[in-house]
C-alpha cells in the first residue's frame, strides 16, 4: 500500500509523497538520589506532516515495562518491578485532559477532543514522575549513587505511512522505533553528581569547577585520553560546583532519542577523534566508570578507534554526531551518542561489546529503522560491523573464531525448525532463540554473503545508496532490497528471496569428483539452500594445498547443484574440501572428498 500511495518508490528512494512526523521537545528533568524518583515536565510541538486527520494520540512510555502486569519474555525479580508512570498534568493545545495512567501499558491512547489536522502542529504539555528500578537493565539504578536514565519521558509514538500509529507494546526483549525529533533538555542533579547525556553539553562552566571544565574543553581537541575527573576528585567534591543542586543543559537535533546517566563517584575520561577527514570535524569520546573497572580503562581509546574506523572504512560514512559516551552499567545497549555496557572483566570482550553498540549509531539511529518489527535491520548490521572492525585489529583467524562461536555456532548446531523462521518474519512475532538468530547471526551472514557476491567496491556503492536514501527517515526491508538493487545496478531479488523469505540453512556437500588433465570436475550440492560463498580447498600428494573462491553468484541459476571446473597445478590431488569459513556448515563431514575414500 505504501508503494501504491507513492510514499515509497521501487527505486529504493522515498516516494514523491513520502512524509514523516516530528516532535520538538523541551524538557526539564530531575533525579532525586535519595528517593530514586525521576520527575519531569515537557512541552512537545508535534508536527502532523501526514495527509491524515489525527483523532487520537499514542503516547509511549517504555519504562512501564516495570509494572507488574507488563508483558515480558521471562522472569524478573521483585527489584525490577515498580508502579511505573504517573502523569500529574497533560494538556493539548492548551486544553487539559484528565489522565489516569495507572492502566497504561508501554503505549497508551488519548482520544482527542479536537483533531489534529493534516500539515498542522499541536502543543502537548506533560508533567510526570516514575521511580528508577532497583534491578537495572537497560536503565535504572546501577548502584546506590549511579543511575542510567533512559526512556525517561513520555513521547508521541510513531505515526507512519505504512502502519499508522505504532501501538506494538514494548517487551524487555524488544527493540525500538522512534521519530527523528529535536530536543532541548535540562537535568537537575544533586551536588557532586556528574551528568553524561545525549547531545551537546551547553553549560560546563555553570556546573563544573574551573579545572574540570578546562580539562573537558581540552579533550574536545585532543587525541590523547584526558582524565577529566579522577575517583579521588569525585570523592573530594572537586568536580561539580558546590550548590545543593546543579542544572545541566543539553541539546540534540534530528535524533531518535535522548538519555543520560549520573553518578557521584564514577571516573570521567575523555578524548576526541577526527571523524570526517574532509572537514576535519571531531567527535568527543568519553567514558564514565567505576575505579575498579577492567573493561573501561581503555574505553575512550577504543571508542576513538571505532568512530574513526566506522567513519573511514565500513560503513564508510562519517560519524554523524558530536560525541560518544560509554557508561559502565548492565545492559550492553545502544542509545544515540551513548552506550550502557556491562563490566565483563575481560578487556578484549569489553571492546567487542562496545564496538557492537557503537556500530548501532548507523543502524538504527542514522537510518531510523523500525527495530520493533525488523530487528535484523539494525542488529544484523551491528553484528556485521562488529566482525569487520575486529578484522582490523585482530588476526583473521581470531576474528573468525569469535564470530562463529558467539554468533553462529548455536544456530547451526540446532536442527529444530520451529525456532528457525524466515528472516523477514516480524521480530515482534518471533521469540526466544528464534528472535536472536534472525536478528543477529542469520541477518549478518546475509549481509556478508551479499558483500562477497558484489565485491567490496560495488557493495559499498549499493550500501551508500541505501543509507543516502534513508538517512533520517524510516526504511522498511523492501526499501533496503530496492536500494541495493538500484545501487548495484543488478537485480538481486533472487538473493533476497533466498536469504530472507525461506527456511534455508547452511549445508554444502561434495558430490562426484573427477580428476582430469590439470583440472577437477566437482559437483557441489547445496543441501541447506542458502546462497553462500565458499572455497574449494585442494590438497595435493606433496602436502601442499590451494584455494579457489566462489561467490554466492554460483547458486543464482542452479540453487541446488552446481558443476565446477577447478584448475589444478601440482599433479595428484589427495582431497577436496568445501570450506564456508564463517558460513558454518551443519554437516561438515560431507564437505570432504578423499582419493580412494
Amino acid at each position: 500500500m505504501a508503494y501504491e500511495r507513492g510514499t515509497r518508490d521501487v527505486s529504493g528512494k522515498p516516494g514523491k509523497n513520502y512524509w514523516q512526523n516530528k516532535g520538538v521537545y523541551q524538557m526539564d528533568l530531575q533525579v532525586d538520589d535519595e528517593t530514586k524518583v525521576v520527575t519531569g515536565t515537557e512541552t512537545i510541538t508535534y508536527s502532523n506532516n501526514s495527509p491524515d486527520t489525527l483523532k487520537s494520540l499514542a503516547i509511549r512510555f517504555v519504562n512501564n515495562i516495570h509494572k507488574p502486569q507488563a508483558p515480558r519474555s521471562g522472569y524478573v525479580s521483585a527489584d525490577f518491578l515498580s508502579e511505573g508512570l504517573t502523569i500529574s498534568h497533560l494538556s493539548i493545545n492548551g486544553k487539559t485532559y484528565p489522565i489516569d495512567a495507572s492502566d497504561w501499558g508501554t503505549v497508551g491512547t488519548i482520544k482527542l477532543n479536537e483533531v489534529i489536522m493534516p500539515k498542522s502542529n499541536a502543543t502537548i504539555e506533560i508533567a510526570w514522575t516514575y521511580p528508577l528500578s532497583k534491578q537495572s537493565g537497560r536503565e535504572g539504578q546501577i548502584d546506590a549513587n549511579t543511575f542510567y536514565v533512559a526512556y525517561s519521558y513520555p513521547r508521541v509514538s510513531v505515526y507512519d505511512d505504512y502502519n499508522g500509529w505504532d501501538m506494538i507494546p514494548h517487551t524487555d526483549r524488544g527493540e525500538f522505533y522512534n521519530d527523528f525529533n529535536d530536543y532541548t533538555f535540562t537535568v537537575k542533579a544533586p551536588k557532586n553528581y556528574v551528568v553524561w547525556a545525549t547531545g551537546d553539553f551547553l553549560n560546563p562552566d555553570e556546573v563544573l569547577q574551573a579545572p574540570i571544565a578546562s580539562r573537558l574543553k581540552e579533550s574536545y581537541k585532543s587525541d590523547q585520553v584526558i582524565h577529566v575527573a579522577t575517583a579521588e576528585e569525585m570523592k573530594a567534591g572537586k568536580v561539580t560546583t558546590q550548590q545543593s543542586w546543579n542544572i545541566w543543559k543539553f541539546k540534540a537535533e534530528h535524533i531518535p532519542d535522548v538519555c543520560f546517566a549520573l553518578s557521584n563517584h564514577y571516573v570521567w575520561d575523555a578524548s576526541s577523534v577526527v571523524v570526517d577527514p574532509k572537514t576535519k570535524r571531531r567527535a568527543s569520546t568519553q567514558a564514565a566508570y567505576s575505579e575498579s573497572s577492567i573493561d573501561f580503562v581503555n574505553s575512550v581509546k577504543y571508542s576513538s578507534y571505532a568512530l574513526s574506523w566506522f567513519s573511514n572504512h565500513w560503513p564508510g560514512v562519517p560519524y554523524p554526531y558530536s560525541k560518544m559516551t560509554a557508561v559502565q552499567g548492565f545492559a550492553d545497549m545502544e542509545y544515540p551518542m551513548m552506550v550502557n555496557d556491562s563490566e565483563t572483566g575481560n578487556d578484549a570482550f569489553g571492546r567487542f561489546v562496545q564496538d557492537h553498540e557503537i556500530a548501532h549509531t548507523y543502524f538504527p539511529f542514522y537510518m531510523g529503522t523500525n527495530e520493533t518489527r525488523y530487528a535484523y535491520m539494525d542488529e544484523g548490521w551491528a553484528t556485521t560491523l562488529e566482525y569487520l572492525i575486529a578484522l582490523s585489529y585482530n588476526d583473521k583467524k581470531s576474528a573468525d573464531e569469535n564470530y562463529k562461536n558467539f554468533r553462529i555456532k548455536s544456530y547451526i548446531n540446532d536442527p529444530s525448525t520451529e525456532e528457525d523462521q524466515p528472516i523477514i518474519s516480524m521480530s515482534n512475532q518471533v521469540s526466544g532463540v528464534g528472535y536472536g538468530r534472525n536478528s543477529y547471526g542469520k541477518a549478518s551472514l546475509s549481509y556478508l554473503a551479499l558483500k562477497d557476491l558484489l565485491g567490496d567496491a560495488l557493495f559499498k556503492t549499493a550500501l551508500h545508496t541505501y543509507m543516502d536514501n534513508w538517512n533520517g527517515k524510516h526504511p522498511m526491508p523492501w526499501d533496503f532490497f530496492n536500494s541495493m538493487n538500484t545501487g548495484s545496478g543488478q537485480d538481486l531479488n533472487w538473493f533476497f528471496q533466498n536469504w530472507f523469505f525461506t527456511n534455508n540453512y547452511i549445508d554444502l556437500k561434495v558430490g562426484e569428483v573427477k580428476q582430469l588433465t590439470n583440472k577437477l570436475a566437482i559437483t557441489a550440492e547445496n543441501i541447506g539452500g542458502f546462497a553462500i560463498p565458499f572455497d574449494v580447498v585442494i590438497s595435493y600428494a606433496d602436502g601442499s594445498e590451494e584455494r579457489q573462491h566462489f561467490t554466492p553468484s554460483v547458486w543464482k541459476d542452479h540453487p541446488k547443484t552446481i558443476h565446477l571446473q577447478v584448475q589444478t597445478k601440482k599433479g595428484i590431488v589427495k582431497s577436496v574440501y568445501l570450506d564456508g569459513g564463517i558460513f558454518m556448515d551443519a554437516t561438515p563431514k560431507d564437505n570432504n572428498w578423499k582419493e580412494n575414500g
